[in-house]
This record gives structure tokens, sequence and C-alpha cells, in this order.
């Protein structure tokens, strides 16, 4: 089931289109592209012309259009990327206060910065989420789940 808070909707449409590819008529995928559409039909008329017409080649040729950055994201997925970075963001930064606040061979702290530069990203937004940060060039990796802010 699609969730708008933390997932994507462009990725959500892509997987439909698979299903939708082999079977144009078949009439679940097209119900829950409407589902999942039913909140922002006013911010993506495009989106919602093709569902409504059923067109696969048309939603085939947004979704391109969004991987290669020729379209902007949805609104709703734009919203859920900043959401996600500036939680990658918070817990970047206590974890980084975290490991400089250790108390090491003396009464006070060292004084010294943290060496943490990445971190496991939250748990509540799935992975396609810190992936699309990666490929918008905002986060850095995705090597063995730890993921770090692309410098700048």
């Amino acid at each position: 089931m699609f969730d708008p808070q933390t997932a994507l909707l462009c990725r959500y449409v892509e997987a439909r289109v698979v299903t939708l590819s082999s079977e144009p008529e078949h009439a679940g995928a097209w119900a829950d592209l409407r589902q999942a559409t039913e909140a922002t039909r006013a911010s993506n008329p495009e989106l919602v012309a093709a569902i409504e017409a059923r067109d696969v080649p048309a939603l085939r040729a947004l979704i391109e259009a969004w991987h290669a950055g020729k379209q902007p994201l949805p609104p709703q997925d734009q919203e859920v990327l900043r959401r996600a970075l500036k939680a990658f963001t918070k817990s970047l930064k206590v974890t980084q206060l975290n490991d400089e606040s250790t108390l090491g061979g003396r009464g006070m702290s060292g004084g010294r910065t943290s060496g943490i530069v990445g971190i496991t990203p939250p748990a509540r937004f799935p992975r396609e989420v810190w992936d699309e940060l990666v490929h918008q060039g905002k986060l850095r990796g995705g090597r063995q789940g730890i993921y770090e802010l692309a410098a700048g």
C-alpha cells in the first residue's frame, strides 16, 4: 500500500507501469494508481490525465522525464525528500555530538571533533528515498547502508 508520508509517488507509479506493461488492462493496478494520486490531483494534472486515459506509454514517458530531470518530481515527492533529508541531517548531527561528548582519560571532554561523516539513515523512510537523494546529489554513498551528506 502506498504511504504518501514516506514513499515516493514516482517510484510507486513506476512499479505499477511495470505491471501494466505486461497486462495493460490490469484493473487493480489502475485502481491503485487512481487511489495513490487522489490527494494530489490538482498538482499532478499530467499524471492524472494519463491515468484516466489508461495511457501506459504516456506514463512511461513521464517516468523517464522524472528520471532524466527534464521534469520536476511531483510536489508530494519533493516534500517527502525534503523531510527525509532533514531527518537525515538531524540524525547525523546527533550522532556526531554524541561522539564528541564522550569522556576520555580526564574528567573533562577532550574537545575533539567527531570523525563520523556517515550514518545509517532513519528507518521510517524506505531505501528508494535515500537512493533518490543520492541520484539528486544531496547524499553520497549507499554502500553497506551508510550514507553521508554530499560536499557543498
